[in-house]
């Protein structure tokens, strides 16, 4: 009975986090209220802070599995066949990519993300975090193979994060998109250059 239990309140969580997602971009992060996911699923207030104890709480989960969304696609990457550059630059552009079209396309989404950013969330910084990891995985891969130089892979990890801010960040790329700058082409070919062995 108790597994049954568990699995009727794991898809209760899920159907909350599903409504409140749905709900952020219709009506918009601030304006959502808990009483507004109550009465979607048809439950009471009461209910859903069984599942979640502040309205917080379910910004930071919806956020989180945004984000995971992006790592999962990120690790599948890393492990795929092919040079250490062809993946970097695969990584680097689909983080971009993936970013871009939930937050900067979607101006309820993006209100959720600005707001996040500025509670400094631990769910943002915990997915910077991952993200670092990830790109330190295929820098050193490259190293180990010969085709990156990096005697130091975490600094390299966090240099190329660093470099790819703009293209990252939700508030950024929207700012950027009509201010003249390196194109993401462009940035990710004066990092692996950055990367690749002197005399290369």
């Amino acid at each position: 009975m108790a597994l049954v239990s568990e699995h009727i309140e794991s898809d209760t969580r899920e159907r909350i986090l599903e409504v409140a997602e749905r709900l952020f971009r219709q009506i918009g992060y601030q304006k959502t209220t808990v009483a507004d996911i109550a009465k979607e699923l048809r439950m009471s207030p009461a209910n859903v802070y069984r599942f979640f104890e502040s309205k917080k709480a379910i910004h930071q989960a919806v956020a989180q599995a945004l984000m995971s969304e992006v790592e999962v696609e990120a690790q599948r990457i890393v492990v795929k066949p092919g040079s250490a550059a062809e993946r970097l630059r695969e990584l680097l552009t689909t983080i971009h990519r993936m970013n871009s079209e939930r937050y900067v396309g979607d101006s309820k989404l993006h209100e959720m993300v600005e707001i996040a950013m500025m509670e400094d969330w631990e769910v943002c910084v915990a997915h910077m975090h991952r993200i670092t990891e990830t790109i330190a995985a295929v820098v050193a891969q490259g190293a180990a193979s010969g085709e990156f130089e990096a005697p130091d892979v975490p600094l390299a990890a966090t240099c190329v994060c660093t470099g790819m801010i703009r293209f990252f960040h939700p508030q950024m790329i929207a700012q950027a998109a009509t201010k003249p700058g390196a194109t993401i082409e462009q940035m990710i070919d004066f990092i692996i250059a950055g990367l690749s062995p002197r005399g290369k």
